[in-house]
Order: C-alpha cells, then sequence, then structure tokens
C-alpha cells in the first residue's frame, strides 16, 4: 500500500521511540508460553478476512478507548500488529504514553507474520 507523505512523517517521528518485535520473536514467545497480549489493530474488514492465531482485534480506531478493559496491568507485555508495522507504531506509542511500560510493534505487520508462513486464522465466509 502507498502511504501518504503526511502519514508516513509521523510514523518516522515515532519510530524511535517504540519497540518493534520479529515474527520469529513473537513464535518464540509462544513456544515458551510467555504471557503477552497479541493484539491485531488492523480495521474490521481486515480482521474478518484473516488474522493471527492467537490474536484478538482492538482496531486502531479504539484500543486507545479499550485497551484500559482489555490490559489493565500497565507493566503487561503487549505485541501490535497491523498490514505493514505503521498503525501499530502509532499505536504502540499512544499505549507508551498512557502509561504501558512493555509494548511492541510487530515489525512487517501481518504481510510479514504471512510471509513467514506463521498460523493465520481465516474467515470461511469469505
Amino acid at each position: 500500500m502507498k502511504h501518504s507523505p503526511g502519514f508516513l512523517k509521523i510514523v518516522d517521528k515515532v519510530k524511535p521511540f517504540i519497540k518493534e518485535i520479529t515474527p520469529e520473536e513473537i513464535m518464540l514467545k509462544f513456544n515458551h508460553q510467555e504471557p503477552f497480549h497479541f493484539i491485531d489493530v488492523r480495521e474490521d474488514s481486515e480482521w474478518d478476512a484473516a488474522y493471527a492465531q492467537g490474536a484478538v482485534h482492538l482496531s486502531k480506531g479504539i484500543i486507545e478507548r479499550d485497551i484500559e478493559q482489555v490490559v489493565p496491568n500497565h507493566n503487561d507485555c503487549i505485541v501490535l500488529y497491523c498490514g505493514g508495522g505503521y498503525r501499530s507504531a502509532l499505536a504502540a506509542y499512544n499505549l507508551q504514553e498512557m502509561g504501558y511500560n512493555n509494548v511492541y510493534s510487530l515489525k512487517g505487520g501481518y504481510r510479514a507474520w504471512n510471509e513467514k508462513l506463521l498460523p493465520i486464522i481465516k474467515n470461511t465466509k469469505n
């Protein structure tokens, strides 16, 4: 997807202040049964098509509003992803601003997850 220069400017501005994690590092967390919250911040239509196995959905439009109900402990590990890692970077930054201490954005987003052939759940109605 081609992103607008203004959008890329704000993503570039927050990236130095967030942590990114690779798909392989996430799979290690799953394999070692490390506790973490795996959150898809994509739009409803993207989630409805397919999502990474183990993820829950809190779209970018509502995550700041609803995160404290889903993850009340600000020290819990949270891994966010979107399509390519841009929206999740912005969401990670915002969660840190809200006081969350252990937030990651999936480097490369869902595309990177899918390219590595990692487990996904597809909506069979589509």
